[in-house]
């Protein structure tokens, strides 16, 4: 592959620069995690204590005390752990008793979302371990094809839940009145970023998605959605109220389920 994408012939990005992007945008996604631990476990010894003075935030510490809350027999609800992985945090059976519609667009935007992402880490190592001169029993570009069609599919399935996002916002009043700036603008980044993605492909393989676009312009479209997914879907979550799709799951383990 000569190019990964670019905005003309003399701006191309090269895949190893691609790649190097990515890798610093994980690593901007590490660092802001690391600092939320540090500030969650900040002189914290135990549930629902306060910080103690003067101590600095420890990150250890803070797995220390939620690996305690986890395992401790008798704690808060007290539901298995197994039970409250697949139903509590994967099927999300609190929304599900409050709203079964709430619940399916909720489900299908973090399943889209969740899926897609690890279909890219994925394909981040792939590319990696080819660089590096590991020999797989494919190649990138034959990787890549095998996972066009679960990337479509996971990529449909957060279409939908960003589209039901944007009708409830728009026309239930209650939804209305109640979203925030911040809500508008998640719903907003996650279709740019899905959409973009259809689009982008859809010129470079001339299906669906293509609007009758010159082909030329994939390669400037693949930046555009390669850039803003790195930006928003992983450097900048740790830093925004973004967080909470990884705080939540942990807050619901450390409580053993319940509401």
């Amino acid at each position: 592959m000569a190019y990964f994408s670019g905005l003309s012939d003399a701006l191309r990005i090269t895949f190893v620069q691609i790649m190097i992007i990515s890798t610093i945008a994980i690593v901007v996604f590490l660092y802001g995690m690391i600092l939320n631990f540090q500030k969650w476990g900040a002189g914290v010894t135990g549930y629902g204590l306060e910080p103690q003075v003067g101590t600095k935030g420890s990150a250890i510490r803070f797995f220390k005390t939620w690996w305690n809350q986890v395992t401790e027999e008798s704690h808060h609800h007290g539901k298995p752990i197994l039970e409250v992985l697949i139903l509590d945090i994967v099927f999300q059976r609190r929304i599900l008793k409050r709203s079964p519609l709430r619940w399916f667009m909720h489900f299908t935007i973090v399943a889209g979302w969740m899926t897609l992402f690890a279909l890219s880490g994925l394909m981040f190592a792939v590319e990696m371990t080819e660089k590096i001169g590991i020999e797989l029993p494919f190649t990138p570009a034959e990787f890549r094809d095998m996972l066009s069609l679960p990337n479509y599919i996971f990529g449909y399935i957060l279409l939908i839940g960003v589209l039901i996002a944007i009708v409830r916002r728009l026309f239930i009043s209650e939804v209305r009145e109640a979203s925030i700036m911040y809500d508008w603008s998640f719903i907003g980044i996650v279709f740019l970023v899905t959409v973009s993605g259809f689009v982008a492909d859809g010129i470079r393989t001339g299906i669906i998605w293509n609007f009758g676009l010159d082909p030329a312009s994939a390669p400037p479209a693949a930046l555009f959605h390669s850039i803003i997914s790195l930006l928003f879907c992983i450097a900048y979550i740790p830093y925004s109220k973004y967080i909470h799709i990884i705080a939540t799951p942990l807050a619901i383990l450390a409580n053993k389920g319940g509401e």
